[in-house]
């Protein structure tokens, strides 16, 4: 027996046994709506979620095709168009996640209006925006739900295969998938971090994603002017999360421990070391210093710390920050990520300047000479300019191999007068292969793109504007947007669906029996979009 088929009988027991005042409830409506209702809380998610997600670790780690996929969400509509497309489209959610930017809360979601990536939003509206893209996702299983029981219904008045489509509703996919949240820095000390992080596992999240950089100094990865955290820090921020996720019952909770320091020159503190060689000390290590022989080459103010034996002044900036030794970025990298993975940590993320497999591979190589399963979590990100990263790319190489690209200016290959070049077909190759191929040989587990339905919605706007505001007035729409539409099946095109109104329909007979009053009908315009 169904667990649909078990809901309804129990149903049926409970309304008998309310001595004949629960008439106008049907047992079978109610476990309909239980079905459509799968997941009661955001914990519920949040542990449904995890568990996917551990999942795909292991599986990746046998196969390391089997990497993972999100775009960057910044409102549950979004979100929620997401998923359908991918289940649409590829048949299945598997191994397609949410991301959720901060960069995008920050610039969409502040009612401050538009703000930098630089944690001055307000913290809350993260958790936010997880328990709303979960709840657009849960509607659009309410949705699908509701029109298989639809189908089922006329199956059994029609003569139809009851089974079959009794079938699809057992074994329905959820759009709910995992959802890798961005707290930034922890937005404060430790304990902050934790009551964020408790936050947005309440809303839903089963991985958090957390960056080393100062807090209250936070700047946006691919930006200067960043400063990172002692260790020591940040693995207290670390260690919070943890608690929160053991707290509410999320056992398999995963943890992105972010690095930033490949573009980190600066630092807010300087660690007390307590032995020689401990994390302290490695930090330490890599600040940028001068050799003090005496009390006669220090100024007042000036500190100085004890390295090998010998005594050393540190470089300090007038907004009393030290700096690192040049060219220290990938060694920092490196034990940055060991160390986190040491210390509970599941995930890693490593800020990179350009998409380069190499490059990123290096790092993994070094970093799993001592953690040998580690595993990325890497940023596709709009920031670069991959058609000039990987023209340059490809130029490089044939460069190297001797290949004649002297009908090509390295400086120029953005031009669209490249465009049908050589170059460019093996480059824009190379970016269709770039997932692949870095999941393969760089250890990257889960690829997204941070900000993408940002740029989205400005380009399909700016295309729509442009016509409708110019020669083509209302053939913009239409022919851009609404037959599109209509051709590629998208079941936004009966928006009054999508928002909830034959969902609501359909409550209204329950509650109210034949003297509902609906929405559809004969002169409902949606009927015009069944062609």
């Amino acid at each position: 027996m169904s667990q649909y088929q078990q809901d309804i009988d129990n149903f049926a027991t409970l309304k008998a046994a309310q001595n004949g005042t629960w008439e106008g409830i049907n047992p079978e409506f109610a476990a309909r709506m239980k079905v459509q209702n799968r997941f009661k809380t955001g914990l519920d998610i949040a542990r449904y979620t995890a568990s996917i997600m551990r999942k795909d670790m292991a599986e990746y780690d046998a196969d390391s095709s089997q990497y993972t996929q999100s775009l960057g969400c910044w409102h549950g509509f979004v979100g929620q168009q997401k998923m359908l497309s991918v289940k649409k489209h590829q048949g299945t959610t598997s191994k397609s996640y949410l991301y959720l930017s901060g960069w995008m809360v920050a610039a969409l979601r502040s009612e401050f209006g538009p703000l930098p990536d630089q944690s001055m939003h307000e913290k809350t509206s993260v958790s936010a925006l997880i328990e709303e893209l979960y709840t657009f996702l849960r509607q659009a299983d309410a949705r699908e739900l509701g029109d298989l029981f639809h189908k089922l219904d006329d199956a059994k008045k029609n003569g139809g295969d009851v089974a079959a489509i009794q079938a699809e509703i057992d074994n329905y996919e959820t759009h709910v998938v995992p959802i890798i949240a961005d707290i930034d820095a922890g937005f404060g000390n430790e304990e902050a971090t934790y009551l964020l992080a408790k936050q947005m596992i309440e809303a839903g999240a089963c991985c958090i994603q957390i960056e080393n950089q100062v807090s209250d100094a936070k700047q946006c990865g691919h930006q200067d002017g960043k400063v990172t955290v002692p260790h020591e820090d940040f693995l207290a921020k670390i260690n919070a999360v943890r608690y929160a996720f053991l707290e509410l019952g999320v056992d398999e909770g995963v943890i992105v421990a972010r690095t930033d320091s490949l573009g980190a020159g600066l630092t807010q503190k300087i660690p007390v070391s307590t032995s020689e060689g401990d994390l302290a000390a490695q930090y330490n290590a890599f600040l940028k210093t001068t050799e003090v022989a005496g009390v006669e080459d220090l100024t007042e103010g000036d500190l100085v710390l004890k390295q090998g034996g010998k005594l050393v002044k540190p470089e300090r900036l007038p907004n009393g920050l030290f700096r690192f030794k040049d060219n220290t970025g990938f060694d920092r990298v490196v034990l940055d990520c060991v160390t986190s993975l040491k210390h509970g940590a599941d995930l890693l993320w490593i800020e990179t300047e350009k998409p380069h497999v190499g490059q990123i591979a290096e790092m993994v190589n070094a970093i799993r000479e001592q953690v040998p399963n580690a595993k990325l979590v890497y940023n596709n990100s709009p920031s670069f300019n991959w058609t000039l990263n990987f023209r340059q790319q490809v130029f490089d190489a044939w460069s190297e191999e001797g290949k004649d690209v002297s009908g090509y200016d390295r400086a120029k290959l953005m031009s669209a007068d490249y465009d049908d070049s050589e170059l460019a077909a093996a480059a824009d190759e190379k970016i269709k292969s770039f997932q692949a191929d870095a999941a393969r040989e760089a250890g990257i587990f889960h690829h997204l793109i941070t900000l993408p339905t940002y740029h989205t919605a400005a380009l399909s706007t700016d295309n729509l504007a442009k016509g409708y505001f110019g020669e083509e007035g209302m053939l913009a729409y239409v022919r851009g947007v609404q037959r599109q539409e209509i051709r590629q099946g998208l079941a936004c095109v009966k928006h009054q669906a999508m928002a909830g109104s034959d969902l609501g329909d359909t409550h209204k007979e329950y509650f109210s029996g034949e003297g509902a009053l609906k929405a559809s009908g004969e002169d409902n315009t949606m009927n015009q979009f069944d062609v």
